[in-house]
C-alpha cells in the first residue's frame, strides 16, 4: 500500500476533482479533510461512510481511505504532523493540550464525519477559510502564531463534536479502538506493549487478542505496534535534532545499533540516510 509522506510540518491542499486518482494510502502525518461541495463515498479502514457538502473527516497516521466522487467535489486537506501541537513549558498543563492530545490518540474513524451539526460545520469551514488565506503568507513573522492559533480552534471544536456525539458507537472497553488508543497512549513504554501485558489489560488471552487484532486491522499487532512507532521516528528524524542515541532511547530500543537495524528492515534505509532526505528535497 502506498503512502504519503509530508516533508513540512504543515500543508493544505485544496482543489477540485470529479475522478479520484490515488489508490488506497496511508500517511506519516495527520490530515482534516474537509468537503467543501460535493458527494460520494469515502472508505476509511474497510469502512463506507456517504460524505456531502459541509463533511469533516480525520484521519490519523496509519488509517487508510480512498473515495469515490458521485458529483464534482471541492476538496481541502490539512495536513499536520505531531509537532503542530507541540507543548510550551507554559502550556503543558492548560486544559487544550490535553484535548488536543485526547483527540488525536483517539480512533475517529468508525464514526466518518465527525461533525453533524449545521453550525458547527459553517464555524469549521469559516476557520478553514481563515487558515487558507494566511497560509498565502507563510513568509511573514506571525504566521506560525496565528496558524497555531486557528489549528487549536479546529481541534477543540472537532474534539467537542467528537466526544459530545450521541454515543451510538461507544469506545468500547475490549474492541479494537480501545487497543488502538491503548497503543498510542504507551509507544514510548515497550513493556506496556507486549502481547501479554496487552492481553491482560484487556482481559484476553494471549493467543486471541492476537486474532482479534489481526482479523479486526488486517496486520499483526507486534507489526502494528512496530509500524506506527517507525512513523513517529521518521517524524523525529526529519524535525526535530535529537541525535539517533537520544531517539533509540526514547523509544525504548536497547542500544542505536537495534535501532537502526529495525528501522532499516521496515524502511529500507538507514536513520541517517532518511534524515538527510529533508535537505535533498529542499
Amino acid at each position: 500500500m502506498k503512502r504519503y509522506t509530508l516533508h513540512s510540518s504543515f500543508s493544505i491542499y485544496h482543489f477540485e476533482a470529479s475522478t479520484w486518482l490515488h489508490s488506497v494510502h496511508k500517511h506519516t502525518y495527520f490530515e482534516i479533510i474537509f468537503i467543501l461541495q460535493g458527494k460520494g463515498i469515502h472508505h476509511i479502514n474497510g469502512n463506507t461512510f456517504p460524505y456531502a457538502e459541509g463533511d469533516v473527516f480525520l484521519l490519523g497516521p496509519e488509517d487508510f481511505h480512498n473515495f469515490e466522487i458521485a458529483e464534482l467535489t471541492e476538496f481541502s486537506f490539512v495536513r499536520f504532523d505531531e509537532s503542530i501541537h507541540k507543548e510550551d513549558a507554559q502550556d503543558k498543563d492548560r486544559p487544550w493540550q490535553s484535548v488536543i492530545r485526547t483527540l488525536l490518540n483517539t480512533s475517529s474513524q468508525s464514526r466518518g464525519s465527525i461533525v453533524e451539526n449545521k453550525v458547527e460545520k459553517q464555524k469549521l469551514h469559516q476557520l478553514l477559510s481563515v487558515l487558507e488565506a494566511e497560509s498565502m503568507h507563510e513568509q511573514t513573522h506571525y504566521f506560525e502564531m496565528i496558524r497555531d492559533s486557528l489549528m487549536r480552534s479546529i481541534l477543540i471544536i472537532l474534539a467537542r463534536n467528537l466526544f459530545g456525539q450521541n454515543p451510538a458507537k461507544p469506545l468500547i472497553k475490549d474492541s479494537v479502538e480501545a487497543i488502538l488508543h491503548y497503543i498510542k497512549q504507551h509507544i514510548y513504554q515497550p513493556t506496556h506493549l507486549t502481547i501479554e501485558h496487552l492481553a491482560e489489560t484487556f482481559h484476553y488471552a494471549p493467543a486471541y487478542i492476537s486474532l482479534f487484532f489481526k482479523k479486526q486491522t488486517g496486520e499483526s499487532l507486534k507489526q502494528y505496534i512496530t509500524k506506527y512507532k517507525i512513523k513517529l521516528i521518521e517524524a523525529r528524524l526529519l524535525y526535530s535534532t535529537l541525535s539517533l542515541k537520544e531517539i533509540a532511547d526514547e523509544f525504548g530500543y536497547t542500544d542505536e545499533s537495534h535501532f537502526c537495524k529495525q528501522f532499516r528492515k521496515y524502511t529500507g534505509t538507514t536513520p541517517t540516510a532518511f534524515r538527510q532526505q529533508l535537505f535533498l528535497n529542499k
